[in-house]
């Protein structure tokens, strides 16, 4: 008996080591990590860095554009065989530079800007949404991993006050007060509390790893989480959230289409000029250098009504979009009053296990003063001590529950 007693000392002392040289971490540091380092925001922000560029290209696009161009041909002829004189000149040479410019106008060029300016909201969107996917993820590992540790912390607790009183039980074995068989089923029971200790301690570990995880965080060593400071946020207007102003967007998206389409329908006015060389070389080639300028004008007539197909196609893509968004509101409505009707049942039980452990706790204090006194039934002793982990992990694990109920709710109110 006396080596149990050791190694219980033993185990007891190694693990406050290891818990007081542990690393404290607060859940705002692994957010921060997760969203520091996930590819996927860099990717979104390299997007709209990427529409930054398109913006400046239709500025670019409209401004006069230059070229050179160089033609040179020579179709030679011999006794009266080879190409038609009259159409080929017997050689063309052309050296030049020209200038092209469309005309456009502000309203065209404005719904050009507003297209890009609305794939940029899309993504800012798109980022915030990952953004909150990724702050849900780490928050809901983090609570997890917090309620294992107040499991162990705690557990670490009972085993402490449990090997007291296998010391106090063991002198009163020696002198006959207590049965050798109420001792002994006193010590399963402080064996079963070191193998669920054991068992707590490598749950925990594995969550601490996968907390590291999910914030891309390369460390396997032990670490001590700091509480999770997690209250409901202000529920905002439904229109107001993240998740519906991308049906608001969409539905800009499909107007702003729809004038692009009247755009591409509108004449298309382009300005040219040239000036270089252009010769044949048959007659006086130094004097063939000019210029030349015009006016291009491009109006179409009729397409077989592709413009109002292409409408139609925007106008079913709007009742579309309509329809998703009418059935997110529904749903989210009705999310949200279940989530906030599991918070209001969660902490009504959890005022009845903190009640029913204030019971537990005094039958332990009344079993431990019967038991130094000999008069304690070491069944019913065993029996209450049961009941108070039971309570107490009941607690423990509605907290948790409770916290994840709240994580979920400011997931979906994020404005």
């Amino acid at each position: 008996m006396l080596v149990m007693r050791r190694s219980f000392l033993i185990l007891f002392l190694s693990i406050i080591v290891v818990c007081a040289n542990a690393q404290h971490r607060s859940l705002d540091a692994f957010i921060a990590s997760g969203i520091a380092k996930s590819p996927l925001l860099k990717d979104l922000k390299n997007q709209k860095r990427g529409n930054s560029i398109d913006s400046l290209r239709i500025d670019a696009g409209y401004k006069p554009q230059v070229t050179a161009s160089s033609t040179n041909t020579y179709a030679p002829t011999y006794k009266d065989w080879g190409y038609e004189s009259a159409i080929t000149n017997g050689a063309n040479f052309s050296q030049l530079i020209s200038v092209t410019k469309r005309l456009v106008s502000k309203e065209n060029l404005n719904n050009q800007y507003e297209a890009i300016n609305l794939q940029n909201e899309s993504l800012e969107i798109a980022g915030k949404i990952s953004e909150q996917d990724i702050r849900k993820s780490i928050i809901s590992q983090f609570i997890t991993t917090y309620g294992d540790q107040q499991q162990y912390t705690f557990n670490l607790d009972m085993l402490q006050l449990l090997s007291k009183e296998e010391s106090i039980l063991k002198t009163l074995t020696e002198k006959n007060v207590y049965r050798q068989t109420d001792y002994l089923s006193f010590l399963v029971t402080l064996k079963q509390q070191d193998l669920t200790i054991s068992q707590l301690r490598l749950q925990l570990q594995n969550d601490i790893a996968t907390l590291n995880y999910l914030s891309g965080i390369n460390d396997t060593s032990f670490i001590t989480l700091e509480k999770p400071e997690i209250e409901p946020t202000i529920q905002p207007e439904i229109n107001n959230t993240i998740f519906t102003k991308q049906f608001i967007l969409d539905s800009l998206k499909l107007k702003n289409s729809d004038a692009i389409i009247d755009f591409s329908y509108k004449p298309k006015v382009d300005l040219y000029a040239d000036a270089g060389h252009v010769s044949t070389f048959q007659l006086d080639p130094y004097k063939n250098f000019g210029t030349g300028f015009g006016v291009s004008i491009t109006m179409p007539i009729y397409d077989g009504k592709q413009k109002k197909m292409q409408h139609d196609k925007n106008a079913i893509a709007q009742e579309t979009r309509a329809e998703y968004e009418q059935y997110f509101k529904s749903q989210y409505t009705q999310q949200i009053a279940q989530l906030v009707q599991q918070l209001q049942l969660t902490d009504q039980l959890i005022a009845q296990a903190k009640d029913q452990l204030k019971y537990s706790e005094a039958l332990i204090e009344a079993n431990k003063k019967l038991l130094v006194t000999g008069d304690a039934r070491m069944a019913d002793f065993i029996l209450a001590i049961g009941n108070y982990l039971s309570s107490k992990n009941t607690i423990t694990q509605t907290s948790i529950n409770r916290l994840q109920i709240i994580n979920q709710i400011n997931y979906w109110n994020k404005n």
